[in-house]
This record gives C-alpha cells, sequence and structure tokens, in this order.
C-alpha cells in the first residue's frame, strides 16, 4: 500500500507512512482527488529532514471518514511536476513548498509567494515587489485597496482590474503580518506558551484552532478525553459559531446600509460572548481550553443560565432574521450577487461554508466526527445558489441549528472529573493530525515529533487558506461597489492565512 489510512485525531509512528517516489505521489495523490468530490487535500507540506526535504500529503475522504497519508522525499532544488497542473487545489500548497524551501516546478501556473514568511527561502521576493497579474489595455484600469484596511484591521491588499464599474479580475495578497507561528510551537517548549499560541492563531476562532491544538496534544500523550471535556468544548464551539455569526449577519447589514439590522444583530452577538465570560472568565474564550483537562466544568447553574440567554436571544434573533429576509431592498443586494459556482468551489478546494453555500457538503462535524458530535447526528446546512444570499442563509440556519445542539446537551450535564493530569511526555517519532470544524470551515494542524518527543514539526490550515481565491472568484462580473458585500459574507481572516 503506497498511503495509509487513518482517523481524525490518531497518531501513527512516522515510519508508517509510506514512502514513495515522486512520480507514484503525483498519480496517488491527483487520482485519489481527480474525480472524487468527496475527497480534498486537507493538507499538504514539507519540513528540512538531512539535506533532503519530505512532502507530507493528507487527502480526507470524507464518506468512509478516513484521512489517507502519503510522503516523498525530494532535493531542495528540484524541479518538480505540479500536481496543482492537473488539479488546481493543491496551488497554495505548492506556492508554499516552493516559497519555504525553493522547490520548483515545471508547469504550476500561478508560482507565486504565499506568506512572505521570515524563515522562506528566497529572501529577494518581496512583499513590495509582488508580480501582480495586469491586463494591457486603455479601457480598463486597476484599483488598489489596502494594505492599511479602511476598517482598521488587519492589512491585506486588493488589486481589481475593471472595465468602469465591472471587476474583471481580482488578485489579492496577503503575507503583511507573519507572525512565525508554526516556528514558535517549536521554539516554545512550556505547554502553557504553546496553547497560547494556538488561541492567536486566529482571533474570532479561538476554540476552534485551540480544540485542534489540544487534540493534537492529547493525542500525542495518549490521553483519553473524559465526557466533560468533550461537552465543553462542544458547546464553546457552537458558542463560537453563534456569535461570529449573528456579528457577521450584522456586518453585511452595514454593508447594504441596512442600520436596523446592523444594530439588532451586532446587540444580539454580546450575550452569547458574554455568557462565555460568565462561563470562563473572557469573552472570546481565551483561557477555556486546555489540553488534558476541564478549567472550567459546567454546572447546572450555567445550563440554567445559559437557557435564559439562548431564550432571549432566539426570540430577538428570529424577529430581525425575519425583517432582513423579507426586506425588498436587502434581498436585490443579496440575491445573484458574488456567485461562485459548484465547479470552481471543487476546483479550488474550498471548505466549511464557502463550500456548503454552493452544493458541496464539507463539514468535518459529520464527515470526520469529534467530541460529542456523533451523538448530534449533525446534518451540515448545504445551499446551492453560491451568492451573498446563500452564505447569509446558512449564517442564520446555523445558528438555528447551534441553539437546538446546545439546548439538547444540556439535557444531560455530566459530572466533572477533577483530576489533573500532566500532559508533558509525547509519543517519539510520531505523526498526529487533527480537524475541527470551525465557524469558517475545516480547521487542520498535523505534528511530528522527534526521537525524543520533541515537536520537529506542527503545520497550521485554517480554512482561510483554501477560501479567500472563493472570494476572488466570486466578485468576477460584478459592481466594484458590490466587493465589501461579498467581502464580507465570507469574512475570512488575514491572520489565519498569514500565520
Amino acid at each position: 500500500m503506497n498511503y495509509i489510512a487513518i482517523n481524525n485525531n490518531d497518531t501513527i509512528a512516522i515510519s508508517d507512512i509510506p514512502e514513495i517516489g515522486y512520480k507514484e505521489f503525483f498519480e496517488l495523490n491527483t487520482g485519489l482527488v481527480f474525480n472524487h468530490p468527496e475527497r480534498h487535500c486537507v493538507n499538504y507540506f514539507g519540513y528540512q529532514l538531512a539535506n533532503k526535504v519530505k512532502l507530507i500529503c493528507c487527502i480526507a475522504d470524507d464518506s468512509i471518514h478516513k484521512i489517507y497519508i502519503s510522503s516523498c522525499n525530494v532535493s531542495q532544488n528540484e524541479t518538480l511536476k505540479a500536481l496543482t497542473a492537473k488539479l488546481f487545489c493543491f496551488e497554495k500548497y505548492e506556492r508554499e513548498i516552493h516559497e519555504n524551501f525553493g522547490i520548483g516546478y515545471s508547469d504550476h501556473p500561478w508560482l507565486k509567494p504565499v506568506r512572505y514568511a521570515f524563515n522562506r527561502y528566497d529572501k529577494s521576493k518581496t512583499i513590495a515587489n509582488y508580480p501582480f497579474f495586469s491586463i494591457e489595455s486603455e479601457e480598463l484600469h486597476e484599483v488598489g485597496v489596502g494594505p492599511i484596511h479602511a476598517g482598521v484591521i488587519e492589512p491585506g491588499h486588493f488589486r481589481f482590474i475593471c472595465n468602469g464599474e465591472q471587476i474583471l479580475h481580482l488578485e489579492i495578497q496577503l503575507g503583511y503580518q507573519h507572525r512565525g507561528i508554526e516556528q514558535l510551537f517549536l521554539d516554545r517548549k512550556n505547554l502553557l506558551q504553546r496553547v497560547t499560541l494556538a488561541e492567536s492563531i486566529a482571533g474570532d476562532t479561538v476554540v476552534g484552532h485551540t480544540s485542534a491544538f489540544s487534540h493534537i496534544w492529547e493525542s500525542l500523550s495518549g490521553f483519553e478525553r473524559t465526557r466533560d471535556i468533550e461537552f465543553s468544548r462542544t458547546i464553546a464551539l457552537e458558542m463560537e459559531r453563534m456569535a461570529i455569526h449573528t456579528g457577521d449577519l450584522s456586518a453585511v447589514c452595514t454593508d447594504i446600509a441596512y442600520q436596523l439590522g446592523s444594530s439588532v444583530f451586532g446587540r444580539l452577538r454580546t450575550p452569547i460572548v458574554n455568557f462565555m465570560q460568565e462561563w470562563g472568565g473572557n469573552r472570546l474564550s481565551k483561557g477555556f481550553v486546555r489540553p488534558g483537562r476541564n478549567q472550567f466544568p459546567f454546572s447546572p447553574a450555567l445550563g440554567k443560565r445559559l437557557t435564559e440567554v439562548l431564550a432571549a436571544f432566539e426570540r430577538d434573533f428570529d424577529e430581525m432574521s425575519k425583517e432582513l429576509f423579507n426586506l425588498p431592498s436587502a434581498l436585490s443586494r443579496l440575491e445573484r450577487t458574488g456567485v461562485v459556482s459548484y465547479d470552481d468551489i471543487l476546483s479550488i478546494g474550498a471548505v466549511g461554508m464557502a463550500a456548503r453555500m454552493a452544493g458541496l457538503t464539507r463539514d468535518i462535524r459529520q464527515s470526520h466526527p469529534y467530541s460529542l458530535y456523533p451523538e448530534l447526528h449533525h446534518e451540515p446546512i448545504v445551499k446551492h445558489h453560491g451568492d451573498v444570499y446563500s452564505r447569509v442563509q446558512i449564517r442564520k440556519e446555523e445558528v438555528w441549528q447551534s441553539i437546538k445542539y446546545i439546548r439538547k446537551l444540556i439535557e444531560n450535564i455530566p459530572e466533572p472529573n477533577t483530576s489533573n493530569v500532566e500532559l508533558n511526555t509525547l509519543k517519539p517519532n510520531s505523526f498526529t493530525l487533527s480537524m475541527v470544524e470551525g465557524w469558517r470551515g475545516e480547521i487542520c494542524h498535523c505534528a511530528i515529533t522527534d526521537t525524543q518527543g520533541e515537536l520537529i514539526l506542527y503545520k497550521v490550515k485554517d480554512p482561510s487558506f483554501h477560501n479567500w481565491l472563493a472570494l476572488a472568484l466570486a466578485v468576477r462580473n460584478n459592481e466594484i461597489s458590490d466587493f465589501p458585500i461579498c467581502n464580507k459574507s465570507f469574512n475570512l481572516s488575514y491572520c489565519g492565512h498569514d500565520l
């Protein structure tokens, strides 16, 4: 067998991953994905191994809940045939491998820097000389937006090519604030420092990324999570989903100048994050998830309080949703704006909400379940038009779904486990992969240890890594004034991409 099949959150010996030649590696991984919409690449990366670069590719099969892992050793200055030339979903992975190690690709269509990592192979490639795509024409013009964001948030540059008001092409340049998160996971030896790094990957996905890190650490330590840990993490993940979706519905209303919706949805986010502060001491859930322990056990008193919060929230959320989705002026801005087709979504390997908006069912809670999701029998919310309207509908319906899941869970609150286990010893020479469905979509963390059980690789993938290209496709043939509403309907992460 030229690959090994594992489950989500499994740990295996690194020697168990078959090592094959590049030609076989190419045929295997493109063959696994080609004409198989139920499969996609969840991670593909390299790391230095003596005088070689070891490539590891992870292909998820959503139909049978398995992840296929294969590996290949190549020389640092080797020129390879690009997987991207056959399947475009590999394009960013290969661009990052090229950027980090100098490995060339003879037929990659878009071999540009991805992140401008501080330890990139060729430091002469700087963000100041990024090679933007251009079209020579007297009739067309370019519009540059950023990197300083109009809302004073994170930096990114958007370069539009327009014919009058119509967008023909958008290229999104990121990499302005590379923090070296992955290297810091190796440099920091203290578990608390490392879990704090996980909390800092993307500030709006604290529970999602910290849960993935905790799963990795617990799997490498051989720790079996108790029910109260799984219970708390499942509720916190759904609370995070509710809070961000509700806040983004407010932002969407702001971008279409619907002040009532902006105000009401914005207010409704507050009791959700405030409850997380009541429960765990921080509105954004920092300090909440920790490997091997339940920092803040969920009590019957908290269950009663959360029941009250949800009742008040749901009443106003439902009323405001009916107003928004029955308002002709709002619907005229949402429907058929920012459309991305099923074929394009499949081609670029989109995940999460960005995939489900166009009929492609990708949701780790169902396909590679973890925590208490198997008991909830999760059914993903899927739409089929791929437009802004589909994306806001998913947000609305996922909020309702999260409320239902939380209510079901708190019917049976588990007893807290008071044991305090120190997880300081990791399995040596091992590989671990963890996937979590954050509110944006699929989060994937991978880790590899050496002979002493020390981390030698920690690889992070936020769903934004896949989905920024979906935004670039969404705005084509739309007017440039539609860009803000398209952008906010995805609400992708700059820092989650740049790391």
